[in-house]
Order: structure tokens, then sequence, then C-alpha cells
């Protein structure tokens, strides 16, 4: 009986054990170009279950946390964006390659717009487009950022949305909350915001929040950002206003 109970116990460690070897596993394989099979340097990976990303090598190489199901999100300019899931196989036997394909982007039309100059300083001044948007810095980072006009509507925005269950952020935060949480993890991960200052094209903060880019826009709208902003923002500085919406909204939602 005795050694029944201890076989027993040992099968259990065994099967502990290894679930958390699984948890805590890494994947690696390399990245690369599937029409002629060249690495690809500096592809952006990032693990959209755990929130945390990686860049590939010089060799196109990388090596990620990851444990089986876990969705890998691979990104890089001129290419089409990839989500592969993670799988026992891979965990496994190790290493895979990812082939990415590249996009043909064409330049049909470019529109200059005309802004007559006098060669008076004081008259082109006047005749030159300019952007009155408020800014704000944030620690760490060296651009500044701008913000919306941060009038009290912004938060009466917010607050409807709490008691009209019609309203727009009202549905997507209360069906988004799971994605949204993310929103911290992802601000205190280093590589993904390097990978997000460099983009302008939302598609990875649409793989990360599972929402829409009309989404993106719309939410920022109602978050009183201004038109500016959610042209000509970065996807890092997209993530903070949406972070900080987001989280005006939770505190306003408790009360």
């Amino acid at each position: 009986m005795k050694k029944i109970f201890f076989y027993i116990t040992l099968l259990i460690g065994l099967v502990t054990y290894g679930q958390e070897n699984t948890d805590s596993s890494t994947v690696s394989g390399k990245v690369l170009n599937a029409a002629t099979d060249q690495v690809l340097e500096n592809v952006h990976l990032v693990n959209l279950s755990q929130v945390i990303g990686t860049i590939t090598d010089k060799e196109g190489a990388f090596n990620i946390n990851a444990k089986v199901n876990d969705t890998l999100y691979f990104s890089y300019i001129g290419y089409k964006p990839l989500q592969i899931r993670v799988t026992n196989d891979w965990v496994k036997f190790g290493e895979v390659k990812i082939k990415m394909t590249e996009l043909g982007i064409a330049l049909e039309e470019v529109v200059v717009a005309d802004v007559q100059l006098t060669g008076y300083l004081e008259i082109d001044a006047k005749r030159i487009p300019v952007y009155n948007n408020y800014r704000y810095s944030i620690s760490g980072l060296n651009s500044g950022y701008e913000g919306g006009s941060k009038q009290p509507g912004a938060v009466n925005k917010v607050l409807g949305a709490i008691f009209n269950p019609a309203d727009f952020l009202y549905n997507i935060f209360s069906k988004r909350s799971k994605e949204l949480r993310k929103l911290r993890k992802m601000k205190k991960d280093d590589e993904i915001r390097n990978l997000l200052e460099t983009k302008f094209d939302r598609a990875t903060l649409m793989a990360l929040l599972q929402v829409e880019r009309l989404d993106i826009d719309e939410i920022l709208r109602n978050c009183n950002y201004s038109i500016d902003f959610i042209k000509f923002a970065n996807d890092l500085q997209i993530l903070d206003a949406i972070s900080e919406c987001y989280e005006e909204y939770k505190i306003l939602d408790r009360k």
C-alpha cells in the first residue's frame, strides 16, 4: 500500500513538473523572406497572450517566452503581419522557420499643399498652417505628447458611458476589458514600447487590443483627443492615450 502511494505521489509530481516546464517554456525560430529565404533582421515579435516582445537578430533568429496556445504576432515594415499559434510540437522540438510575405506598395499620387510665400516673415508666418494642440510630456520619453483639450467634456463623455449602456465607450470598454487590462503590462515592456514608438499604422495595437482601426479612432474621439493627434500620433502615443482614457473610465465606473 505504501509503495502504491509512493508511486502515485511520484507520478503527480512528474505531471506537475511537466506542466510547470510547459508554462515557463520558450520558443525559438528564424524569420525569412518567403520569396527568397533571406533572413529578416529586426522583425518585431509580440506574444499577444503574455504581452511581451522581442526582435530578431542579424541571423533572423528569435527566442521568446511562450507556452502552448499563445499567439505570436510578427510585424516588419513592407511585409504582411503574421499571427501564429504556439503548438505542442513547436515547444517540444524547438526552432521553426517563419516566412513573411513582402507587400507590393505602389505610390500612385502625391499631393503637396501649396503655400505661397512672399519673403516677408510677418506675412508668411500668418499663411503657414499652425496646429494649436495641447501637449504634455511623459517621464522617460523624449518626445512631447498631444492630449486633446482636456476640457470637462472629456470626463462627461466617459461618465456618460457608465450610465448609458448604448454609449460607444461603454460597449468597447466593457466588451474588451480582458484585452484592455493588458495596457499596463504593455507600457512596462520596453520592447513593445520601442516597437510602438516607430509605428503609425495601428496594426500592432489592433492585434494586441483585438479592435478595429475605426474603433481606435472612435475611442480617441470619445475621449476628447484632437483629429490631428488621431491622424499623426505614433502607436505608442495612441497606446498611452487609450490607457489614460480607460483608467479614467474605470475610476468613474467604480464610483
